[in-house]
């Protein structure tokens, strides 16, 4: 054992140490604190060799090869990593086996602090302990610490149920009892509470599920309502809701950090997913996803996707992904008609009642909002908001003139109706006859790359996308890319005429 733990020195440090060499702690009470640390440090040498023995070299390079000692303070050790990730499956998993192995070497040690450490320190994370939940002493400029069972390793501590649930933000107000449902969403509510319905008891019905619709339409609620109505019951159920780009961070943290496989791992072990804005997954996470997707629903577990088009339209997932989710239970929400709009606007209305004492909407307002705001649900959620908050700052009724004054640029919206890239591309595929998966190649023909670059021209011209974003629907280019792209036709309109009359043709096809 020694042999193996002499061994292993090389491959762990404190803080700011260096690889290969065993860091120098501060000495704070002469010779004695000096011999406690460096009976800490073989300590904590013996204890790495245990768990290399005991879960094999591929799981330890993967989530203890940059676990490190802090220090030892009486029962309890102090660790830390790099990442809230790494931390938080350590600690959902592995606590009690890292414990184990601290008692079998010191027997006094009977509690673990996990910290997250950030640019170079620990920070407070968790503490595991195998005995009853105990308040910590707070110190000056450290956070305050709980003591939670070691059983953590079984189910996650009651702190982290905000985790499970959110590996991207939720939405405590996105639920079923705030979602408002008419024939354009009715569907894909109902599925939706079937879905969480099942999930709760451990059931998988229609696997998967994709939701799709244009921006504002209510996925991402959906998504929302289903995390919180899936884990009231069971705070253990590991579900998680991640949105494209997170997921993506996530990945590429993970490679970054060479720690893929713990990713993949972690993945692996959902019973739920519920992943939001797909249509802006690219290239290597695309894959990984995939890959999550199909070891998922082999493993009957729940998976939920929502996006803005149809599975068939996600060009940058391969074939078998896209047949995966078009083999699940597909569900369009389509545009609102004039009740829903109505029912959204009275709703958020009365919602704002319940809050401001002697707020009011007259009918006439609200069938105002409901008629002249016809993009999509969010604008209707924002004028609402901007009534009530124009009422409160000037104490002015809400009136019709009110509104009309307030929601002029939301209402300018209905007169030139919404474009969507994947429209452009649509169009102007058709337009100039190359293949739409063409314009998102890698193909620098000259037939291929100036329709390319119109299509972009018209996403930045037509749309309110970023240029990153553009960049991303257009085979996940670099947003340089996109600024060339509109500069260059502008160029050319410039200087040819019929170039910009086919431009202007392209435009006026798209917002018909």
């Amino acid at each position: 054992m020694d042999s193996i733990a002499a061994a292993d020195r090389g491959t762990w440090g404190a803080t700011g140490g260096k690889a290969g060499t065993v860091p120098q702690r501060t000495k704070i009470g002469g010779e004695g604190e000096a011999k406690m640390t460096m009976d800490a440090d073989q300590v904590w040498l013996r204890v790495r060799a245990r768990l290399r023995a005991a879960v094999g070299e591929d799981v330890f390079t993967s989530w203890f090869a940059r676990l490190e000692l802090e220090e030892v303070v009486g029962d309890l050790a102090h660790l830390s990593v790099p990442t809230r990730f790494l931390c938080s499956w350590i600690q959902s998993n592995y606590v009690e086996k890292i414990l184990e192995a601290f008692t079998a070497e010191n027997e006094t040690i009977g509690r673990l602090h996990l910290t997250v450490r950030v640019n170079g320190q620990a920070r407070p994370r968790l503490v595991a302990s195998n005995e009853p939940a105990a308040e910590t002493e707070a110190q000056p400029g450290v956070a305050e610490v709980r003591t939670v069972p070691a059983l953590v390793t079984s189910q996650p501590a009651s702190g982290t149920r905000a985790n499970a649930l959110s590996g991207s933000a939720l939405d405590r107000k996105l639920t079923f009892e705030t979602f408002v449902s008419g024939s354009a969403n009715e569907m894909a509510l109902n599925v939706a509470k079937q879905v969480a319905s099942a999930a709760a008891n451990n059931v998988v019905t229609f696997n998967p599920v994709y939701i799709h619709s244009s921006v504002g339409l209510g996925k991402t609620h959906l998504l929302n309502a289903i995390a919180w109505a899936a884990g009231a019951s069971d705070v253990s159920r590991n579900i998680v809701y991640l949105t494209a780009d997170h997921f993506m961070y996530h990945f590429i943290t993970a490679v970054q950090h060479q720690s893929a496989l713990a990713f993949k791992e972690w993945l692996r072990g959902i019973d739920l997913l519920l992943i939001d804005d797909m249509q802006f997954l690219q290239g290597k996470s695309a894959t990984e996803f995939g890959h999550t997707l199909s070891t998922l629903i082999s493993g009957t577990k729940q998976v939920v996707v929502a996006g803005d088009a149809p599975p068939r339209d996600l060009e940058m997932l391969d074939d078998r992904v896209r047949s995966r989710l078009s083999g699940g239970l597909v569900i369009p929400i389509t545009q609102f008609d004039p009740e829903l709009r109505r029912a959204i606007v009275q709703k958020r209305a009365d919602q704002a009642a319940s809050r401001f004492t002697g707020l009011s909407f007259p009918a006439p307002v609200i069938d105002y909002v409901a008629r002249s705001i016809v993009s999509h649900g969010r604008d209707l959620d924002g004028a609402v908001n901007r009534l009530v908050a124009a009422n409160q700052l000037t104490g002015e009724p809400i009136t019709v003139g009110l509104a009309e004054k307030t929601l002029q640029d939301l209402i300018r919206s209905r007169e030139t109706p919404r474009v969507r890239i994947e429209d452009i591309l649509k169009i102007v595929a058709r337009h100039y006859k190359v293949p739409r998966n063409e314009l998102l190649s890698s193909r620098r023909s000259r037939d291929v790359v100036r329709p390319r670059q119109i299509a972009m021209y018209l996403a930045k011209s037509l749309t309110s996308r970023s240029l990153p974003e553009i960049g991303r629907r257009f085979g996940g280019r670099d947003h340089t890319t996109v600024l060339h792209s509109v500069r260059k036709v502008e160029q050319l309109m410039s200087q040819d005429g019929e170039l910009t009359q086919e431009i202007e043709l392209l435009r006026r096809m798209l917002e018909e």
